[in-house]
């Protein structure tokens, strides 16, 4: 596993000692201090990118709709077979529902999920001419499409600046005190304060990366964590260099990622496919 930028793998940083910040930062200092976090995550994480396969606006939205209460791993697993069943909206639209639910039953709740995307399947067959809209407020308006997923297609299949408030977002932003808001819509309005509107896509990446390789929900790995010193939660998790190193998950701990085709620059192997050994 190897860097197509420095030939070597990624490597956990050394130990840090405690971070050092006040109980009273002002807004201004937290800004400096979240505008920083950002700085040292791009150093990190230079290949961060979507982790759902796709080739077009209509593959990402559906992937974004099929990820709901599963792991992107999952769902790149998954939609091969389905796309070569419904490769376009119009395929989709007129798929027979119990065919489909068993194409995407591996991502759970596949009843709900198959209803929502028979049913934005056929608006943009009916609604727009079978293309996925470039617009927020269009993009909302497709059945089981929210402002999460809306901003992952804008962001990565249109350019369209978004920030993607999951739940690694969500928490990460929370453990780093940006906001203790925990309704997402608050949660993006909060971060597009902090940020220029062109650095909120690569954001929304870099801090999900961070949150799914190092800042885990039940364990972070703080010991291995090369933004500790700027974290007000520095301590929650292993502090131990050697034991926090052994939490790393995919490429930062030697493992595939969630892509069965990942960048050219991911420095990971790529995931298995669904029954791979």
């Amino acid at each position: 596993m190897t860097s197509s930028k420095t030939g070597t793998a990624p490597k956990a940083p050394k130990a840090t000692k405690a971070p050092k910040i006040p109980k009273a930062e002002s807004h201004l200092a937290l800004v400096r201090r979240a505008r920083r976090i950002n700085r040292e995550l791009a150093e990190v994480y230079p290949y961060a990118h979507p982790e759902l396969d796709f080739r077009n606006p209509f593959e990402l939205l559906v992937a974004t709709v099929l990820s709901a209460q599963t792991t992107d791993l999952r769902v790149n697993q998954t939609t091969p077979a389905l796309f070569a069943a419904y490769p376009t909206p119009e395929d989709m639209a007129a798929a027979v529902p119990e065919e489909m639910e068993e194409l995407i039953r591996p991502t759970g709740f596949f009843r709900a999920k198959s209803k929502s995307l028979l049913g934005l399947s056929a608006a943009l067959r009916d609604d727009f001419g079978g293309e996925v809209p470039g617009r927020l407020e269009d993009l909302v308006k497709l059945p089981g499409v929210g402002r999460k997923t809306a901003n992952v297609v804008l962001g990565n299949a249109f350019g369209v600046p978004g920030i993607t408030v999951d739940t690694h977002f969500g928490r990460l932003v929370r453990r780093w005190k940006w906001t203790d808001e925990e309704d997402p819509v608050k949660v993006e309005a909060v971060i597009a304060d902090i940020f220029p509107k062109s650095e909120w896509t690569m954001l929304s990446h870099r801090v999900i990366f961070h949150g799914r390789r190092i800042c885990h929900s039940r364990k972070p790995a703080c010991g291995a964590c090369p933004i500790a010193p700027l974290c007000p939660s520095y301590g929650e998790g292993e502090t131990d260099p050697e034991k926090a190193r052994k939490l790393l998950k995919y490429e930062m701990g030697g493992h595939p990622g969630q892509r069965l085709s990942p960048p050219a620059d991911f420095p990971g192997k790529p995931a298995p496919a669904l029954g791979a050994a």
